[in-house]
């Protein structure tokens, strides 16, 4: 395997990997992190065809990058997910994982050194490919049901002045109206409209129950960190306004028109 990308440090090949299909091009960038002890210890598991999974790229605390998979190879990375309607997200994505404990063994801030590494990965990852600032997203975000990670202490903002992914200043967590488990009716529909609209999984059917719940704390981690609670409140739905408006309408997006409004 030839390296991808001179900020690689190091070659470690995956066997988990395929062809991606003939026309499909790798149009998302996906970060995760490893959930393991030490970044050698998840290389080391992304290197065993045991294991069944891979990814493009790992970045160590320290900032140091691994390359495990070509970039024009289909990693094993996404699992089940979903966005925009796509449901093969491993034929068109980019993975990165970072290194970090997770959310079950004290999750950790990302250090410095390892944040500007997946800025200078991810910028040269996107100029390369062609990946729109939108379509760099979380593993829960395709996933929201099953994943959590990168998580609620990923800079977002950070890889977003850098120009990196999507991403507006969250609205401040103020009182007013909210939505959450039970609720009903045509403005939880009106919001899963929404949801639906800028990317996320989810059946439009006007119930806020657990899988419209899961979707909003997936969009919080990214977008609203500062309270992960899947509660729909007046500040997560409207940074999830701004994040809307500031995109230009895909002419396929089912139901721009009515979000728009």
């Amino acid at each position: 395997m030839i390296a991808d990308t001179t900020l690689a440090a190091a070659l470690r090949p995956s066997p988990n990997f395929g062809p991606r299909p003939d026309d499909v091009a790798a149009d998302i960038l996906l970060l995760h992190y490893t959930d393991m002890p030490t970044a050698e210890g998840a290389i080391a598991w992304l290197a065993d065809p045991r294991s069944q999974v891979s990814c493009h790229y790992v970045v160590a605390e320290d900032g140091t990058i691994t390359q495990m998979v070509a970039e024009a190879d289909r990693a094993w990375h996404a699992g089940v997910a979903t966005w925009r309607g796509e449901g093969d997200i491993n034929s068109r994505s980019i993975g990165i994982e970072i290194a970090n404990l997770g959310h079950d063994h004290g999750y950790p801030d990302f250090p410095d050194a390892q944040v500007e590494a997946v800025i200078a990965l991810a910028c040269d990852i996107c100029a390369r490919n062609q990946i729109a600032p939108e379509r760099v997203l979380a593993h829960s975000d395709v996933a929201p049901l099953r994943k959590r990670d990168p998580g609620e202490k990923f800079p977002w903002a950070r890889l977003a002045a850098a120009g990196v992914g999507h991403f507006v200043e969250p609205e401040p967590i103020r009182g007013g109206r909210f939505f959450q488990i039970g609720d009903q009716g045509a403005p939880v529909e009106a919001l899963q409209a929404m949801l639906v609209w800028y990317g996320y999984g989810l059946e439009i059917d006007g119930v806020f129950g657990p899988v419209t719940e899961s979707v909003v704390a997936a969009f919080q981690r990214h977008f609203r960190p500062a309270k992960v609670d899947g509660i729909a409140d007046a500040s997560t739905i409207a940074t999830l306004h701004r994040l809307s408006r500031a995109l230009t309408p895909p002419e396929d997006a089912a139901g721009a028109k009515t979000v728009s409004k």
